[in-house]
């Protein structure tokens, strides 16, 4: 599988619509949100799928599979580099080389330690995306908007969120979506968005 896939889809309202109704929430929320995770884009400008690898992840992952990480970087050098925007010619372009060479040690791993599309879902939840291989999640991840939609609610649903995008709990979204990392921060970032896009 091409991990840089062009299909794009722009998604329109009753897609949001579609899927707001399904959850039982406002299509403003989902907004919100992909406004926040994924600047509102699931591709970039040259068509790549918008990812976040993420070394840390990567690196507890590998820990956690008994691999060495000396190894791993030995291999995948450009991985363990800063993102080098210029060299590659974009953000989302520059994690994908990050990604791409993780691939070359531990396709699985790497996959799994990615955050994906404009939600910015880690392939470790692929399960809870209703996937039955971080391989498919990340294929289906690159085939359109319209896909990390439904990935999207599909993993709010069964991870236990939407209550709290029902009640405009951003407070307790932000802790169960982002971790107990500046709760308050993001917290606050949903909120003004929800507001924009109400």
């Amino acid at each position: 599988m091409a991990l840089a896939v062009t299909a794009q889809s722009s998604l329109s309202e009753a897609d949001y619509r579609k899927v707001a109704d399904e959850l039982g929430i406002e299509v403003a929320a989902i907004k919100a949100l992909a406004s926040i995770e994924g600047g509102g884009h699931g591709f970039s400008a040259g068509g790549k799928t918008t990812i976040n690898f993420d070394l840390s992840v990567y690196k507890r992952l590998l820990r956690s599979a008994g691999k060495s990480e000396a190894a791993a970087r030995k291999a995948s050098p450009i991985a363990f580099a800063a993102v080098n925007r210029a060299r590659y010619g974009g953000y989302v372009e520059a994690q994908h080389a990050r990604l791409e060479d993780a691939c070359r040690f531990d396709r699985e791993l790497a996959l799994k330690a990615t955050f994906w599309g404009m939600f910015q879902i880690g392939g470790f939840n692929y399960h809870l995306c209703g996937c039955e291989s971080v391989e498919e999640f990340a294929r289906l991840n690159g085939e359109s908007e319209l896909q990390q939609l439904e990935l999207f609610g599909r993993f709010i649903k069964r991870a236990g969120l939407v209550k709290y995008v029902k009640a405009h709990n951003w407070q307790g979204f932000a802790r169960a979506y982002n971790g107990g990392r500046q709760v308050s921060t993001y917290a606050g970032k949903l909120q003004r968005a929800y507001n924009r896009f109400k």
